[in-house]
């Protein structure tokens, strides 16, 4: 697995060199000139931990909570004095962890970013089911939320067992997202899960559309080392199958293929923190990407406070990148919305993507992984299933490696992918 990630790699970057993350970073974070920038926000509470899920999260508290977001409100304001006035940005997102868990400071967090930014695509932020009911929905809204994202995983009882969730109350959460209505409602599925058929996924997503939805994600299971989940992978012909098959459903509907994932029933409908040409990331385990560098910030939450309280950025390891780095780093992430944009690498880099990569688009559109019109690269179903295929390999080569790291050091000396 390593080697194919490895291998392709030093292909694309054209250096045997791995990539390095070290234990440095800049107090002054060149954001200023970046455009296309979005804003991430982490809160890493939940009131029972899923065997499945990766990402940083604790047992909630309410009073280790309130810690958490005091120094929170302090490295918003840490970052944003560096930029003198209201910096544009696209987006901002809350993903946890259960966000709602803090929904009465959800304001507070919005009010201290708008201090420093202009915020033109609106704010989204992850739910639990069971945190969608008429008061939270009604408090988050009022905080400035516009976007909702419901982490569904799947309204099949035999899955919610494997997973480890309890059963949606389907009436409930209707009756409340019709009070409280948003610009975007998305709920999130996983596929891929043992013995998962057309009919289960097609249902799931009928039933999302019809309980207010009009948004959905379809995120493949990832079985990373360092979590308890007794989930077994799917092969790789019947995943396959299964993607391409309700990939064609949800096109045959109307719906709009926004991502590799995600698809909707309303044109203005999405909900993405990951296609920003650079991003700047608050709280534990938030990541921040700037022109020339990646960085992460620690995992553990004792050790974030302690850093922002001093009033010093709470990054544990940083990348600094070639540009041949840079470009495969744009490359991945801008073709998970399935298209790439050859105007929009060219005015990122200053140099024409085929210039860079002619041989390799070439070889994409032989494949038919690709095809092209007008200086715009869009993925084919077959393009999408081996993204997706990549992704995983990448997945667990590079980001099951370097979490499983960060789970257990704060902040790591080196680490090498």
């Amino acid at each position: 697995m390593s080697i194919i990630t490895n291998l392709t790699r030093m292909w694309l970057t054209r250096s045997v060199k791995p990539f390095t993350f070290k234990n440095e970073y800049d107090e002054q974070l060149p954001f200023a000139d970046c455009e296309n920038l979005g804003l991430y926000v982490h809160i890493p509470f939940c009131k029972s931990i899923c065997n499945f899920c990766p990402y940083c999260k604790v047992g909630y508290s309410k009073e280790l909570c309130n810690r958490y977001i005091d120094s929170l409100l302090k490295e918003i304001h840490l970052v944003g004095n560096q930029y003198p006035g209201k910096k544009k940005v696209t987006s901002l997102y809350f993903g946890g962890g259960t966000p709602a868990l803090a929904a009465d400071r959800i304001g507070e967090i919005i009010d201290a970013l708008n201090e420093h930014f202009i915020i033109t695509e609106g704010i989204g932020l992850e739910l639990h089911p069971e945190n969608v009911t008429e008061e939270v929905l009604a408090v988050l809204k009022a905080a400035g939320v516009t976007k909702v994202s419901i982490g569904i995983q799947s309204f099949r009882n035999k899955y919610q067992s494997i997973l480890g969730r309890k059963t949606v109350d389907t009436h409930a959460m209707k009756k409340a997202l019709d009070a409280v209505r948003f610009e975007t409602v998305s709920m999130d599925f996983i596929f891929a899960l043992p013995e998962q058929t057309y009919d289960d996924l097609k249902s799931d997503i009928d039933e999302a559309f019809s309980l207010g939805a009009n948004h959905v994600a379809i995120y493949p299971f990832i079985d990373f080392t360092f979590t308890a989940s007794p989930v077994k992978t799917m092969p790789k012909k019947e995943k396959r199958e299964l993607l391409d098959s309700i990939t064609r459903y949800c096109m045959s509907k109307g719906y709009s293929r926004n991502s590799i994932w995600t698809f909707s029933s309303e044109p203005e409908a999405n909900y993405s923190s990951m296609t920003r040409d650079n991003f700047l990331g608050f709280g534990c385990s938030a990541t921040t990407l700037l022109r020339n560098q990646f960085k992460i910030n620690t995992f553990d939450i004792a050790s974030y406070c302690e850093r922002i309280g001093r009033e010093t950025l709470a990054t544990s390891l940083t990348i600094r990148f070639t540009k041949r780095q840079r470009m495969i780093y744009w490359l991945f992430w801008t073709a998970y919305s399935t298209k790439v944009n050859a105007k929009d690498f060219e005015r990122f880099f200053g140099v024409p993507l085929k210039k860079m990569y002619g041989f390799e688009l070439w070889a994409a559109k032989r494949l038919r992984f690709v095809t092209e019109g007008n200086g715009m690269y869009a993925m084919t179903l077959k393009g999408a299933f081996y993204y997706h295929y990549y992704e995983n390999f990448y997945t667990l080569s590079y980001i099951d490696k370097m979490w499983g790291i960060m789970r257990k050091e704060a902040f790591p000396d080196m680490l090498e992918l």
